[in-house]
């Protein structure tokens, strides 16, 4: 048995640059990977099936277009494998579960079947996220996520995802979204010594899509609200909602997370350690 982590991928900034003749978003955006994450195990079988169990399974279907099972297909035709998808983060959350999945069956299943990767033109066609994914390394992503450029080292840091159990659809908050075209980050980004210094850079960026989002599910405000009173350096929102995220100091996640719970024991709430290799 080959098993794969599929790391939560969290937006720390995301500003919206543009937008296509075709309809795709323009976006500049700083990528991080949180140690909070689904997992992929697979072995060798006649044919190829997905069962998904854990906390969010019943939020996803074992078809044939199950982004996993797409994968599979795309890696090796013709090659069987019986995966198990342990589903643990929300699912259409912002923190790119579907895209990490993705990601995560396309590395256990080249193992298990002694096969290459695809190039990267042939995986982005599964869904924009799924490259930056398949590295779970923490990036700047350009374009429409095709871009992708590594960062200076970043600081030790631990992050908590909360996410109170409200969909935002993702057609929906670009709708609202009235200027599609911002500012980009800074072309050069600096080196950041400390968690300090990295969350006062943060507190300059945006996430153009946090307002819309917002005015679609009040929620996100509040959970904003309860990172920031639990101590965390910096809050904000990952992709286009409705999952938020606290950036803290090393060992204050936990304290954080226990915090909001205690709050609000309906909602889901996790900490890890940002994932800080850039190699």
């Amino acid at each position: 048995m080959v098993t794969e982590r599929a790391y939560a991928k969290v937006n720390l900034t995301l500003h919206v640059t543009g937008q296509r003749d075709d309809g795709y978003h323009l976006l500049d955006s700083l990528v991080v990977f949180a140690g909070i994450y689904d997992e992929i195990c697979a072995e060798p079988a006649d044919d190829l099936s997905l069962e998904i169990c854990g906390p969010f399974a019943a939020g996803l279907a074992a078809e044939a277009d199950n982004l996993v099972l797409r994968a599979a297909r795309l890696l090796a035709q013709g090659h069987g494998a019986a995966i198990r998808l342990t589903k643990n983060l929300p699912v259409a959350s912002g923190i790119g579960g579907g895209s990490a999945d993705a990601a995560a069956a396309l590395r256990a299943l080249a193992r298990l079947w002694g096969v290459d990767l695809p190039d990267m033109a042939k995986v982005a066609g599964l869904g924009a996220d799924v490259p930056v994914c398949l590295a779970s390394r923490a990036v700047r992503m350009r374009g429409i996520g095709e871009d992708i450029s590594p960062l200076s080292p970043l600081p030790a840091l631990e992050i908590v995802l909360v996410n109170a159990g409200v969909g935002v659809p993702t057609p929906q908050v670009f709708k609202a979204l009235a200027q599609k075209t911002n500012p980009a980050m800074p072309e050069n980004l600096p080196a950041w010594p400390d968690a300090a210094a990295f969350c006062e850079w943060l507190a300059a960026q945006r996430n153009d899509l946090q307002a819309p989002a917002a005015s679609i599910a009040p929620e996100i405000t509040e959970t904003l609200g309860l990172l920031r009173a639990s101590g965390c350096l910096f809050a904000g929102m990952s992709g286009s909602g409705a999952t938020c995220f606290g950036v803290c100091a090393p060992g204050q996640a936990e304290q954080a997370a226990s915090a909001i719970s205690q709050q609000r024991p309906d909602w889901w709430v996790a900490a890890g350690q940002l994932i800080r290799d850039t190699t």
